[in-house]
């Protein structure tokens, strides 16, 4: 098996495994008890922390797990539109958010009297900043822009867009779930206040993420309870899994230039392979700031299901658009905001490289995914 899906999973890093293995086996306290046992776990999660915190530079303090990424983007809208304690708001997001933003958007919207604003994007997948400081008004709590998108792979001028939030005092919140472990971030740099991360994007553990909140951002607690996370999010702290999120970040934080520089080249051969041997194939994304694993195409007039279908009979693993929307039928809602032409809508392919993959599968790829679209476009011209 070929498998080129890593924005919507990566396997497990072996050296995570064995992290989590040892801690399930050997480390079974709760780490809010005072005894020798329970110490043990607190010292795994600090450690941990620290570990979250090194690989997007920030402090410690400021890093709480959570169970993934749609918890983290979740507890960023709701912790800081909750702390308007019920005062009308309003968010500024765009129109290509993952749904565990939009989603949460729209709830908001219903039980906090909040209005939205859903930025467009331009042909490449790009939010222009200056859109982002005309939306901005006098009630506007936060704003919301992924780093880079899921689907695409455009990476968003989030620098910009957050040293306008800076200017106006409006908290930024940055959903970095395909970019943390794959290109280097530094929370200050970037000038964000909220980050949520996951594991399973890196080489980590399914279950466990992180959001990151700058001190000093005004933020209340949603998941109220016991006080763990420092009492912004209750319930007792999965040892295992987080443990691994630590591993899986230094593991990222050892090899990111190296991976990044290679993983780059085998996106831009495949890239060249597909326009060279398929016509009429369309890459969608900005051509040249995206992430350095995502490849992402539509040919005209082919289901991109059945592209996925084929291949998988072949071998290869791929995917037509975010594993979170695959199987609705509908054209995702990332291209339509891109304005692809009707004859593009469906006919979209995402390839995601990863650690396993060589040189040696890109011609592979390239043959197999020729072949299939042109029998494919005879069938359905037919």
């Amino acid at each position: 098996m070929i498998y080129l899906d890593h924005a919507a999973t990566t396997p497990v890093h072996p050296e995570v495994a064995a992290v989590v293995q040892d801690v399930m086996s050997n480390c079974f306290g709760n780490p809010s008890t005072l005894h020798a046992i329970g110490r043990e776990a607190r010292g795994l999660l600090d450690k941990a922390r620290q570990q979250v915190a090194d690989l997007i530079c920030a402090r410690p303090e400021e890093i709480f797990f959570t169970s993934g990424g749609t918890e983290a983007d979740f507890l960023a809208l709701w912790g800081v539109v909750s702390s308007r304690k019920g005062r009308g708001s309003h968010i500024i997001t765009s129109s290509i958010e993952h749904h565990a933003v939009l989603n949460n958007c729209a709830y908001l919207a219903e039980l906090f009297d909040c209005r939205v604003t859903y930025l467009p994007v331009d042909g490449a997948g790009m939010v222009d900043p200056d859109d982002v400081r005309r939306a901005i008004e006098r009630e506007t709590a936060l704003i919301s822009i992924m780093h880079a998108n899921n689907e695409v792979g455009t990476i968003e001028p989030v620098e910009e867009i957050a040293a306008i939030a800076r200017e106006e005092g409006i908290p930024f919140h940055v959903d970095a779930v395909q970019t943390v472990g794959h290109l280097p971030i530094d929370v200050n740099r970037l000038g964000v206040d909220l980050l949520s991360l996951s594991g399973h994007k890196f080489y980590g553990p399914k279950g466990v993420g992180a959001l990151y909140v700058r001190q000093g951002t005004p933020f209340t607690a949603v998941l109220r309870g016991g006080g763990q996370e420092r009492g912004y999010r209750s319930g007792t702290e999965n040892i295992p899994g987080i443990a691994g999120l630590g591993q899986a970040a230094d593991i990222a934080r050892r090899d990111l230039e190296e991976e990044t520089q290679r993983l780059q080249r085998l996106r831009d051969a495949l890239i060249q392979g597909i326009e060279e041997r398929i016509p009429g194939a369309r890459l969608n994304g900005h051509r040249t700031r995206r992430l350095p694993h995502n490849v992402n195409f539509s040919f005209p007039d082919v289901e991109g299901e059945s592209l996925v279908l084929g291949l998988d009979l072949q071998g290869i693993a791929v995917s037509s658009g975010s594993a979170c929307s695959s199987g609705t039928g509908e054209p995702s809602h990332v291209l339509r905001s891109l304005g692809l032409p009707e004859s593009y809508l469906n006919g979209a392919v995402r390839m995601t490289l990863g650690r396993a993959n060589t040189e040696e599968d890109i011609p592979v790829v390239i043959e197999a995914l020729e072949g299939l679209v042109r029998k494919l476009g005879r069938l359905f011209s037919a």
